[in-house]
């Protein structure tokens, strides 16, 4: 019994099993009802609303889903009318389609909400066209695209009612799963035979650091969501201390308290590396087990086998015979981890973590009312602006299919319009990934399509394969891009052939027709104001040296006034990381495009390193922000502070100050005592560990700069 009830559970609590039945019951709903009614013609209509209502939803609490569905609703009825009304009249319906293609890429201004809305009024407005033949009046057509989008959205309100706060639920469980995987990371850095220079760890460790900062603006996002509707029950209060839990122990775990290849070299031949590696794997999978007992809702019960790997580890430090500089940054890095399992412990400890956590607020980053959208929309109305100059290209892009296909008069060619509205992206190596994948999907999805219509010819059986395309569209729809074209392909091509279409002439109407629109988009990308990431690195490197100085500031402001978790303060610290975030995706993404020097690569990528290592260095100084530091240290870090602030924001150039302050700080840490409750000594290490990688810092922002014009 007690088998069974758990496996219930995680039926009950497993988001893809949840979110496979809602999809299933949707296009269910849209084929084998009217194919019972006898009107199989509307099982193309309905099972596209139910697509575009799918790629259109947002999570959030019913009340804004309420609203959310009648403004897409609103906006959907306005694309399929205005489309089928303007159709007969192409000089009327091209200027419609500009104008319209315009106004809604725009929308994405106002915030991830009304892009995604926007983006499936376009795609309504597209499958308007491709059946625009189907019906011989204007209305029939939009009112079965608007009940397939109804129906899906019905069916989301009854999982909705049922399971409140799923969604956040599961977004925390993906928050601890990727915190587990940091921790993963991190212990790879723990190596006394790494002779590399720490090149993979880094790396993986920047790949985990990036997820882990994606997972927590989604849980974030969907907590606020959530927020205003159940902000007195336990269990939100719960999930919002989980929250801050994770921030801060990714803020400890990104702490480092002495160079890796420092301690590589000094403890080679100790275990002493393997001990705070095995702790640190051991953490990752408390937040592993973590995660589970979130996503299934369960208790989490901690592993008391931390507390004797703990005092091994002290015992080791104790013992060791090394620098005395180093063992007391290793013991200051145990007491970090100490603090990390003693959040972990007491995770179910509400009355602790609400009292620890009394300044709950959460930034709202959405906007305020009509003025701030009109603000918003303003100053994205600009050929400055990456969104205006997208939302340009994406009309010409329409409007030169729409004359392709008026001047060959392709049947189905708006299938230029469809793939054109998939795959061109707002820059050029997303575009191009997209392009290969797409066209790769759709032979394939046209060569699995053919010979099944022959095997499986009666309606029946062509309505299930319309419902298994749909819903492993949707399960690889985030994931594997080409698996998902090959199944959209195929239902499409499964509909088409309940109205008798033939399934050879759709198979290569529709491959002609994906490679003309994608080549309209690479040629869009290409030469219509091209969006080459390089050109935004200089950019983006003011602004994370700009937020890594006012996390500097801050932290040195707490040194003196106490340690606090003000919202001030998580918003620098989760603006730093996401920074770093951003540069490693923008550095990603900039080796795929042309015409890019090798060498200017290789710098940003070391500058990405540096970033990284700073963002480090200032993390552990904010890991002991709640400890007293003497007076004399006080104005060391605020001298220190100062310097590096107006060296990166380019106030100040690297000079003999810099030769004096690494002297200054050297002598008085050769003075202190480095026993284990001196926090001096550490807060001067990391001063030191700043300051070494500064000059070369500033040589890299100086040089990308100068290729970045």
């Amino acid at each position: 019994m007690n088998t069974l009830r758990s496996s219930l559970r995680q039926v009950f609590y497993h988001s893809n099993v949840l979110y496979s039945m809602r999809i299933l019951i949707s296009l269910a709903g849209t084929t084998f009802i009217p194919w019972y009614f006898g009107e199989i013609k509307a099982v193309i209509p309905l099972t596209l609303g139910v697509v575009a209502a799918a790629l259109s939803e947002i999570d959030t609490r019913l009340l804004y889903r309420l609203i959310n569905l009648i403004f897409t609703l609103a906006c959907f009825a306005l694309a399929a009318f205005s489309v089928q009304l303007l159709f007969p009249y192409p000089i009327i319906f091209i200027i419609g389609l500009v104008s319209s293609t315009f106004l809604f890429t725009m929308l994405g201004a106002l915030g991830q909400r009304y892009g995604v809305i926007a983006f499936g009024s376009l795609l309504i407005a597209a499958y308007t066209m491709l059946g625009h033949k189907m019906y011989d009046d204007f209305y029939s057509q939009p009112i079965y695209l608007l009940v397939g989008a109804i129906w899906y959205n019905l069916i989301s309100f009854i999982e909705s009612i049922l399971q409140p706060i799923r969604t956040t639920q599961q977004n925390l469980a993906v928050l601890f799963f990727k915190l587990g995987q940091y921790l993963d990371a991190k212990a790879a850095l723990f190596d006394p035979d790494e002779s590399n220079g720490f090149k993979s760890q880094l790396s993986s460790l920047t790949l985990a650091n990036n997820q882990l900062i994606d997972a927590l603006n989604q849980t974030k996002h969907s907590l606020f969501n959530r927020l205003k509707s159940y902000r007195g029950q336990t269990y939100i209060r719960n999930m919002l201390n989980y929250y801050f839990v994770a921030q801060d122990i990714h803020e400890r775990a990104s702490a480092t308290h002495v160079a890796y290849k420092t301690l590589c070299q000094e403890f080679k031949h100790s275990d002493i590396l393997f001990r705070f590696a095995r702790i640190l794997n051991l953490q990752a999978k408390a937040c592993n087990t973590l995660a589970i007992s979130i996503k299934y809702n369960q208790i989490y019960h901690h592993n008391p086998a931390f507390e004797k790997y703990f005092s091994y580890l002290e015992e080791a430090i104790t013992n060791s015979q090394g620098d005395r500089k180093l063992i007391n940054a290793l013991t200051h890095l145990l007491k970090n981890l100490q603090n990390i399992d003693l959040l972990l412990s007491n995770i179910n400890n509400e009355q602790q973590l609400s009292s620890q956590y009394t300044q709950r607020q959460l930034i709202d980053n959405n906007l305020g009312g009509i003025k701030d959208s009109w603000q918003q929309i303003k100053q994205n109305l600009s050929i400055k602006s990456p969104l205006f100059r997208h939302a340009v290209r994406m009309s010409l892009v329409f409007s030169i299919g729409y004359i392709i296909i008026q001047i060959t008069n392709m049947q189905h060619g708006y299938w230029i319009i469809l793939t054109s509205l998939f795959v061109c992206q707002p820059n050029y190596s997303t575009t191009k990934f997209r392009l290969k994948l797409r066209v790769l999907g759709t032979i394939a999805g046209i060569a699995i399509g053919i010979p099944l219509t022959f095997l499986l010819p009666n309606i029946e059986a062509q309505l299930l394969l319309i419902i298994l395309s749909g819903w492993l569209f949707f399960l690889f729809k985030n994931s594997q891009y080409a698996y998902a074209t090959a199944f959209i392909t195929l239902l499409v091509f499964f509909s088409f052939g309940l109205i008798g279409e033939s399934s050879l002439t759709v198979a290569i109407l529709r491959i002609i027709a994906t490679v003309i629109g994608c080549i309209i988009a690479w040629l869009a990308v290409s030469f219509i104001w091209p969006d080459w990431k390089f050109r935004n690195l200089g950019k983006l490197i003011k602004r994370a040296c700009n937020d890594d100085s006012h996390y500097l500031a801050l932290i040195g402001s707490q040194y003196l006034s106490g340690k606090s978790n003000d919202a001030q303060y998580r918003l620098i610290r989760r603006s730093v990381h996401e920074n770093n975030a951003d540069l490693s995706a923008l550095i990603s993404i900039m080796t795929k495009e042309p015409h890019i020097d090798q060498q200017f690569t290789d710098q940003a990528f070391r500058f990405l390193t540096l970033n990284h290592s700073l963002i480090s260095y200032i993390s552990t100084l904010a890991a002991h922000r709640d400890k007293t530091i003497t007076d004399e240290t006080l104005t060391l870090f605020d001298d220190t502070s100062v310097f590096i602030i107006n060296v990166l924001n380019e106030q100040q150039k690297i000079d003999q100050h810099l030769v004096l302050l690494r002297q200054v700080i050297s002598d008085t840490l050769d003075k202190q005592t480095h026993d284990i409750d001196n926090n001096d000594s550490i807060i001067l290490q990391q001063l030191l560990l700043i300051l070494d990688i500064l000059p070369e810092m500033l040589q890299l922002i100086e040089q990308l700069s100068k290729n970045n014009n």
